[in-house]
């Protein structure tokens, strides 16, 4: 007994770091956007594929990636995984011109692509229900939201005060330090028994598919939503999405996502509402930091400490969702956490030029947070709840696959809509003007959020957190 113990303890710690690590790579490069552009010399638009590189790859691969953990084992695919994001992470830091930098960054994508989905289906399969199901998703939960706000406070201080290759470099001990845990720690789970050979054909055209839409959606900075580069990337992500669907009806070989996974309400709820939630974070986040930097002026360092408040809000949120898990339904907590987190993104929207910390940034931190942090854990147990335990690395790809996308489509859309309102000249005001209506259409997001959780999740036989198996 004590020997399960110590082994469900290794499995939480390795999940831990593998979250925190995958989310703060995706915000440490944002701050140090500018630096990184100038040292390798990429030009105004060419230094955006640094981030999109990344999410082409990570969102397009996710669900392959939960399959293969599936079917070839979750521990397979983590240390595989951690391996490749831990070398790219090393040789992004070494880069010497732009097209090495995005490489590897694409190759971070298709690392966190594999590990993502088989840690958090690890997670699910060691910790199947009860208190320790709660307390093990609310220190993911906890993980997550650290690595995501810690991020933008890590990356500003090693731009300012080191170099923008160290954005890169800090994944390397993180990628090292779970690689060891996990192949000492993590139980090998390779299945005994394959049930059927793989749709390969199915795999590509998801893949591919999933690539183009957010292909697609990443390029509207440059191509508006009407044009027809748009119009035809988006038409044949969706026409090779469908094809998709087609084929995992028809096919003899194992799907590679068994369609009637979506019949169940808590799977396509919580997918519905992780994206919404996804597009609102990631927009929030990249107009907070425009604000600070480019309308109050300050530097890359001080505006990575504005954002410790919400990392020390979200890590408060998701103690408290352990709690209140022993006594309330997910759905519940859900609810209520987007609710909280709308009404801080409401208040983002009254930013003013000439604004001041305390009123503009540190109050609806708080506030967003904490309700952010509500959601975390119960999401991802909604997720995976009556998912079968062969299932579990798919259900996890969609829940990461939905967050991704969301959150490429959020910030083309939301970016969208405040740079028109900001107009062609660019001052503090209209600037202004631009962040505060990004930020009231985040808050708009989670009202969205709120109405899925209440039509999709299910009100009755609800029960709270710690007692649902």
């Amino acid at each position: 007994m004590f020997r399960n113990y110590h082994r469900s303890g290794l499995t939480l710690t390795v999940v831990a770091v593998v979250q925190f690590m995958v989310s703060l790579d995706l915000s440490v490069v944002n701050v140090g956007l500018p630096q990184l552009a100038a040292g390798l010399g990429f030009s105004a638009t060419g230094v955006t594929w640094v981030i999109h590189a990344y999410a082409l790859t990570f969102g397009g691969l996710l669900l392959l990636g939960g399959k293969a953990g599936d079917r070839y084992g979750r521990k397979r695919m983590l240390l595989a995984g951690l391996a490749l994001f831990g070398l790219a992470s090393l040789a992004g830091g070494f880069a010497q011109e732009p097209g090495h930098l995005v490489a590897a960054r694409a190759a971070q994508g298709i690392g966190a692509a594999a590990l993502a989905p088989a840690a958090l289906s690890l997670l699910a399969t060691t910790f199947p229900g009860g208190r320790a199901r709660v307390r093990a998703f609310g220190v993911w939960s906890a993980m997550n939201a650290a690595g995501g706000a810690l991020g933008v406070l890590i990356g500003g201080v090693l731009t300012q005060y080191a170099s923008w290759r160290w954005v890169m470099f800090v994944n390397v001990p993180m990628a090292a330090v779970a690689f060891a845990l996990a192949w000492r720690g993590v139980a090998s789970d390779l299945p005994a028994v394959r049930r059927g050979r793989p749709d390969v054909l199915g795999g590509v055209l998801a893949t591919v598919g999933m690539t183009m839409l957010v292909f697609g959606v990443v390029r509207t900075d440059r191509h508006g939503w009407a044009s027809p580069t748009t119009a035809i990337t988006l038409a044949v992500a969706v026409v090779l999405l469908a094809a998709f669907v087609l084929v995992e009806r028809t096919t003899r070989r194992e799907p590679l996502v068994r369609l009637g996974l979506f019949a169940n309400r808590s799977v396509s709820g919580a997918n519905a509402f992780n994206l919404l939630v996804g597009a609102a974070m990631a927009s929030a986040f990249y107009f907070m930091s425009l604000y600070l930097q480019r309308v109050l002026d300050i530097g890359p360092a001080l505006t990575g400490v504005m954002f410790l408040p919400f990392a020390l809000g979200v890590v408060a949120g998701s103690v408290l969702a352990v709690k209140l898990g022993y006594r309330f339904a997910p759905r519940n907590l859900l609810i209520g956490g987007a609710l909280l987190t709308a009404s801080g993104f409401a208040w983002f929207g009254l930013i003013s030029p000439d604004g001041a910390f305390v009123t503009d940034v540190l109050g609806p931190s708080i506030l967003a947070s904490v309700g952010f942090g509500l959601c975390l854990g119960p999401l991802v147990a909604t997720a995976t709840t009556d998912v079968e335990p062969h299932e579990t690395g798919t259900a996890s790809g969609l829940l990461n696959s939905s967050r991704q996308l969301g959150a490429s489509l959020g910030l083309a859309a939301l970016g969208t809509a405040a740079q028109r309102h900001t107009g062609d000249t660019l001052t503090s005001e209209t600037l202004n003007t631009g962040y505060a209506r990004g930020l009231t259409l985040c808050a708009v997001l989670l009202l969205a959020a709120v109405l899925v959780a209440v039509a999709f999740l299910r009100r009755t036989g609800d029960q709270p957190a710690a007692s649902a198996a």
